[in-house]
């Protein structure tokens, strides 16, 4: 067996020839850079990238095997330069009816064996969505009639993000995932938590119990990618692999989910948008203690308190640790120029947040940058929540 590191939520911004897929994701995520950036800088094992189901993107798949860089697993997946596996995913929005009987939207990842699977249910979900080739578009379906869908086609829902205020099952839908999947609530197997919440506060969540936790980036440019990562025990890296592992069958299982401190995240507390600010105090907080406002984007630390139905003493047995671990770009004081002469010397990020002693980094960019990513990595940090789109504010040492 085999520790492995794993970021299963990776946007396209443009394809290939410059084609717009996620139009807020930067021009450098494309299918091949990814797969080098995870190679080369980042030391991530498994990369999901959830734009797959985008012709323009299969087509710069099929272009990316015929370079003979990479190639297909017969136990799913694509794999690059024999380090990094490439899991074919999408990311679907559906319509809701949420429990005030009001139309609502959540994010769905939809993960994939092979290239034949996904291609299918791009075609497919075109009966329900306006433009294919644009990412993290609306589809006229429900969760409930996605998920038959996607497992037609060999593949497996998690609900994404899943507190955020915008776009999640918990954030803009339910208080319970039970009462959108019904009878079919079993056959969700993960949730993924978003950048604003933790195991922790996950965990206040009975119907939780029973699911896999997955930390991932949602990166939105290549730097991003990797800023919360799952370690997963396998025995070699594929498909099928990475599905027993968030099964927790024949021994493979998440060891860890390293993330950001949940108050980092840009919708942790809840924010004003008349005064502009994230709002301090008791949870939860449903309106401006400043201007009296009820002009808010709720919290997700916040709407945890309000939907939560028990105190956490002690996770589940079968709950790996989450682990608060700040990336190299959050850090203050490491510019670009200091963190490719890391890079340089050390190979990827992983090695540098894993592997490495103060005087190892220290013998390449100095004391002071060596204290800092010391600090950060041991939790001597001071942080200011974020909130309403705006992150958290980071002081180390």
């Amino acid at each position: 067996m085999k520790e492995m590191f794993a970021d299963l939520h990776v946007h396209i911004g443009r394809s290939e020839n410059g084609k717009p897929i996620k139009i807020t994701a930067a021009r450098s995520l494309n299918f091949a850079n990814i797969a080098k950036e995870c190679c080369d800088r980042k030391g991530i094992n498994i990369v999901g990238i959830i734009d797959c189901a985008s012709p323009y993107v299969i087509e710069d798949i099929e272009n990316f095997l015929k370079t003979g860089e990479a190639y297909e697993l017969k136990d799913g997946g694509i794999i690059y330069k024999d380090k990094v596996c490439i899991i074919l995913g999408s990311e679907i929005e559906t319509s809701e009816i949420n429990d005030e009987g009001k139309t609502g939207s959540a994010h769905n990842l939809c993960y994939f064996p092979t290239l034949k699977d996904i291609k299918a249910f791009s075609k497919e979900m075109q009966n329900y969505i306006h433009n294919i080739t644009l990412s993290s578009q609306r589809a006229s379906i429900s969760a409930y009639k996605l998920l038959d869908i996607v497992e037609k086609h060999n593949g497996i829902l998690v609900p994404a993000h899943a507190f955020t205020p915008h776009k999640s099952f918990y954030g803009n839908c339910t208080d319970r995932l039970e009462k959108i999947f019904k009878e079919k609530y079993n056959r969700i197997i993960a949730v993924e938590l978003g950048l604003s919440s933790d195991t922790f506060l996950a965990d206040q969540i009975s119907e939780l119990e029973t699911k896999t936790f997955l930390t991932n980036s949602d990166a939105h440019s290549l730097p991003k990618i990797a800023r919360e990562y799952n370690k997963i025990l396998v025995e070699d890296i594929s498909y099928k692999e990475l599905l027993k592992a968030i099964k927790r069958e024949d021994g493979r299982c998440i060891v860890a989910n390293y993330g950001l401190d949940p108050k980092l995240g840009k919708y942790h507390r809840t924010y004003c948008e008349i005064c502009g600010k994230p709002i301090e105090g008791k949870a939860p907080i449903t309106k401006c203690n400043e201007c009296d406002s009820s002009k808010i984007t709720m919290g997700v630390f916040d709407r945890i308190e309000i939907i939560k139905d028990k105190e956490v003493t002690k996770s589940p047995e079968s709950r790996p640790p989450y682990i608060y671990q700040i990336p190299l770009t959050f850090m203050p004081g490491l510019g670009g120029k200091t963190i490719d002469k890391l890079l340089g010397a050390f190979g990827t990020e992983m090695n540098i947040l894993h592997k490495l002693s103060e005087d190892d980094i220290e013998a390449v960019v100095g004391k002071k940058v060596a204290t800092t990513i010391m600090n950060a990595k041991e939790g001597k940090i001071h942080i200011q929540s974020g909130g309403g789109g705006v992150y958290g504010k980071l002081t180390v040492g």
